[in-house]
């Protein structure tokens, strides 16, 4: 997907969390480790609600800020993420998928942050601060969780 406006951001960020969460859903009922699958399970309800959320960003956002166009991105490392679901996360112990869901998080967070600085119009900036706290929000939660399942 080429990304040319903050409307296309949030669509691909969107599409982003629902690959992922397909992704930790299918790998769940295929893992072995019995933790590991209720890690699973967790992070792909997680991302799905995620998903939803981020989808309305897109139907309640400013237009201004929808509309205005992304010049900077290109020169932003792209996320690496696994764009097809090869059960990737089968192989992973606990502590494994829960390093590979931060860094997954973590490179949201450092686009949107990176995207913010960047912003030439506050509307758009003002989009991208609220989805920079939502994806810094929601690993905190996650980080939480993941805590409380380790000391299970």
């Amino acid at each position: 997907m080429e990304i040319k406006t903050f409307r296309d951001l949030i669509d691909w960020t969107r599409n982003l969390h629902h690959q992922t969460s397909t992704c930790l859903a299918h790998c769940a009922t295929e893992h072995e480790e019995e933790r590991a699958r209720a890690l699973l399970d967790y992070l792909a309800t997680h991302e799905a609600e995620l998903e939803k959320t981020v989808e309305g960003f897109e139907t309640e956002g400013d237009a201004r800020a929808l509309k205005t166009w992304i010049y900077d991105y290109l020169s932003h490392n792209p996320i690496k993420t696994h764009r097809t679901c090869d059960s990737p996360y089968t192989k992973l112990d606990f502590n494994g998928i829960a390093k590979e869901i931060f860094d997954f998080h973590d490179q949201i967070i450092d686009l949107y942050q990176n995207l913010k600085d960047r912003a030439e119009i506050p509307e758009a900036r003002d989009m991208v601060e609220n989805l920079l706290n939502l994806e810094r929000h929601e690993a905190m939660r996650i980080a939480r969780e993941i805590g409380r399942m380790q000391d299970v």
